[in-house]
């Protein structure tokens, strides 16, 4: 059996080049970026930052090619979990399955809630209650994803060309403020010099880990990229279009990030206030909109917040996409119930779209009603991008490995990622190092609080006990190299 249109019980395959594109750069371009920036420059430097950026921007390109390298040859809605549980350990793909799915049923629930506070930002909206807006948005994102796989990734490919038009503005204008054409502030480059320490100026003032510190948003900033791999099951062309995709994403999203960091890192003090403390629900301090706001152009906080809705609704959308998809693909694999795996006649796993739903729902009204507990579903979840990229490294080495080991050409392969093996296993460095130091001055200080240390790690136990209960209720071994399944079927 194979993820193709001839059977009744399939995902259809309707998603264009453009559309996994898009996806992509929806996935990846948000709030990191828009409201996260203005903190990372302030706490690093802009040398710092943008240190932290190159560094993540080159371990997510080499993740996203061995993604692609597997994607191409097995495209498959279960993307790392299938790959996973077939190149690696089945009780790997059934932790990082279980995994992804609960780390976007907590994303989409946080961003319907969140959603509610950003369109507050018009008073005269605000003649619904909070809770209203919150379920007004979910519905619109279930109808999305119910209706067909054409139609979110139609709605997904807007989104995401909104933000991309927004960043190329903000680019433009910053090139014309540097050059003194618009009005604003022109800081230079003694924003990167000026500070205590002897190389990058305040970029390295606060120290090593400060600056791992920015690499952590930097990663969370860049998460969203391996929705390639999710969409691949329902690619018209997964040969053709996921090659095209990861280079066109890859670099476009690169560009976007280091370029928009540099503008902000010339024309605002790192050291101002201004790019302290800002959050979806205060538009006014994201540097996008002090940029704009300083070159003289009108309502810039009111085009930012439409511009961060939209983001916002985006990620909904796109992870109550992955989350279902994910769910189907566990579904067939025998990680999840059967009936899961059921399509309707347009292709859409609805009962894993109604299960996932009514998750969220729970999670939402949880968050209304017991705050304190909500807190730790959400910190539940915090390294579950990151634990997903580690997947991704060790998945795509193992099945390298086992293709050259079984015999196989490597020239055979549709697609091939780079520099094998230092691109995998790079990534599984870095993404060790960035879990490391998820709160390293927790670790560093003397005041050690046991609450914020289970908060901030509390994601690697649930990981761990979603991969034991499946080790030990089926007694999985490491599967040899030999004995790796390299069919290009799903069944």
């Amino acid at each position: 059996m194979t993820d193709a249109n001839s059977s009744s019980n399939q995902v259809k395959r309707h998603l264009k080049t453009r559309h996994l594109s898009m996806i992509a750069i929806g996935g990846s371009i948000g709030t990191g970026l828009f409201m996260a920036s203005g903190s990372a420059i302030h706490d690093a430097g802009p040398g710092g930052a943008l240190l932290a950026y190159m560094a993540i921007g080159i371990m997510v390109y080499f993740l996203m090619t061995s993604l692609g390298e597997m994607a191409t040859y097995l495209p498959t809605s279960g993307s790392f979990s299938t790959y996973a549980a077939r190149f690696v350990d089945p009780s790997l793909g059934f932790a990082l399955g279980w995994n992804y799915w609960f780390n976007w049923v907590i994303t989409v629930a946080a961003d319907i809630s969140i959603a509610s506070l950003v369109i507050t930002y018009w008073e005269p909206l605000r003649f619904m209650p909070a809770w209203s807006w919150s379920l007004l948005f979910f519905a619109l994102v279930f109808l999305l994803n119910i209706l067909s796989v054409r139609a979110y990734g139609e709605s997904e490919y807007w989104f995401a060309l909104i933000k991309v038009v927004t960043v190329i503005v903000f680019l433009g204008v910053g090139v014309l403020t540097i050059f003194g054409i618009l009005g604003g502030q022109y800081v230079g480059l003694s924003n990167f010099t000026i500070g205590d320490a002897p190389i990058l100026g305040h970029g390295w003032s606060g120290g090593f880990f400060t600056v791992l510190g920015v690499f952590l948003i930097a990663g969370f900033s860049f998460q969203g990229t391996e929705l390639i791999g999710i969409t691949a099951g329902e690619s018209e062309n997964p040969q053709e279009s996921i090659p095209k995709a990861i280079k066109q994403v890859f670099w476009r999203i690169l560009i976007f990030y280091i370029l928009a960091m540099l503008v902000i890192g010339l024309l605002i003090p790192y050291n101002s206030d201004a790019l302290l403390g800002a959050d979806v629900d205060q538009v006014a301090k994201s540097p996008f909109t002090l940029v704009f706001e300083r070159a003289g152009l009108a309502f810039a906080a009111a085009v930012m917040n439409t511009v961060i809705l939209t983001s916002i609704l985006s990620a909904g959308n796109s992870g109550l996409y992955a989350s279902t998809r994910m769910l189907y693909a566990m579904g067939k694999d025998g990680m999840a119930h059967r009936r899961f795996s059921a399509v309707n006649q347009r292709g859409v796993p609805v009962l894993a779209l109604l299960a996932t739903a009514i998750v969220v729902l729970a999670i939402f009204l949880l968050e209304s009603v017991d705050e304190g507990a909500y807190e730790y579903i959400v910190a539940a979840s915090g390294l579950t991008g990151f634990i997903a990229w580690l997947g991704i490294a060790i998945s795509h080495y193992r099945f390298r490995r086992a293709f050259v080991q079984q015999g196989n050409d490597i020239n055979s392969l549709v697609y091939r990622a780079k520099w094998f093996p230092f691109g995998p296993i790079l990534a599984l460095l870095l993404c060790i190092l960035v879990i490391i130091g998820q709160d390293s001055q927790l670790l560093l200080h003397g005041d050690f609080k046991w609450q914020r240390f289970a908060i901030t790690y509390m994601g690697l136990p649930v990981f761990a006990a979603f991969y034991l209960y499946h080790k030990l209720r089926y007694r999985t071994r490491k599967v040899p190299l030999t004995q790796v399944n390299l069919s290009k079927h799903l069944d």
